[in-house]
């Protein structure tokens, strides 16, 4: 398979056209045309790099990608190092990040609630990225936090009463917390995101809501690794899935 094929399929799939984003999203760093190795992760860091080469990859896609928004421009540092390696070894990276959140089938938020055995009911959000849904039955906090543990690989910072339990739920994984009050108001019992900000303790204590930071990484795990598959299937390549562990 061609980089430009995959690219022009990726971009198609996830409608990357509909997000003013805050980076490129697409083929960030050319590397060779043909492609027959993918490996796919949360973040282009060095370990992930470092993982590539020992597979023999030609292309990795992550969900954070390089060129942030307001970032410094120049190629210094840790930055230099990344970018250097990618080069050096002809790698191809493709980077989605609020295309894959969003996505229906394959996007991060899809793909937990699946994992969490919620029904997804609706959006919310910039770009419709957040979604509200039902456990089929309701989950005391022990329940939730068993749950969460065991599917995330990690234990969730909870911030509710202890005698709550849980049916009605909101989530959005990553950092989202700026979306706590919007699922206040669709009335649910629960939020979870990825992350957590100190305001929000105190809106879940005076809402009655129950806050949910179950990490960064650990929720957008699955978006990515369910692309990877995809891209897999349909153009009969090899792809292998990378999870650099991190604790935030």
């Amino acid at each position: 398979m061609h980089q430009n094929i995959l690219e022009n399929y990726l971009n198609d799939l996830l409608n990357v056209q509909q997000f003013h984003d805050y980076c490129p999203n697409g083929l960030q760093v050319e590397g060779q045309a043909p492609i027959q190795i993918l490996v796919s992760g949360v973040t282009a860091s060095r370990a992930l790099l470092e993982a590539a080469l020992d597979l023999h990859a030609d292309t990795i896609i992550v969900h954070h990608g390089y060129f942030w928004r307001g970032e410094d421009a120049c190629l210094r540092g840790i930055k230099r190092q990344r970018i250097a390696t990618l080069i050096q070894h002809n790698i191809n990276l493709y980077a989605y990040h609020l295309p894959l959140d969003a996505h229906a089938e394959l996007g991060n938020n899809t793909q937990l609630g699946k994992k969490l055995g919620i029904t997804e009911e609706g959006r919310f959000g910039e770009y419709d990225i957040a979604a509200y849904g039902s456990f089929q039955n309701p989950l005391n906090l022990d329940e939730l936090d068993n749950l969460l543990s065991s599917v995330l690989r990690r234990k969730p910072l909870i911030i509710s009463d202890s005698s709550k339990t849980v049916q009605h739920i909101a989530w959005c994984t990553g950092a989202a917390q700026g979306y706590f009050d919007e699922a206040i108001r669709l009335g649910v019992d629960a939020f979870i995101t990825g992350e957590i900000s100190e305001q929000n303790v105190h809106t879940a204590r005076e809402s009655g809501t129950a806050f949910i930071s179950a990490g960064h990484h650990a929720t957008e795990r699955y978006g990515i690794q369910a692309l990877g598959d995809h891209i897999a299937r349909k153009f009969g390549i090899t792809h292998h899935f990378i999870d650099v562990e991190n604790p935030v």
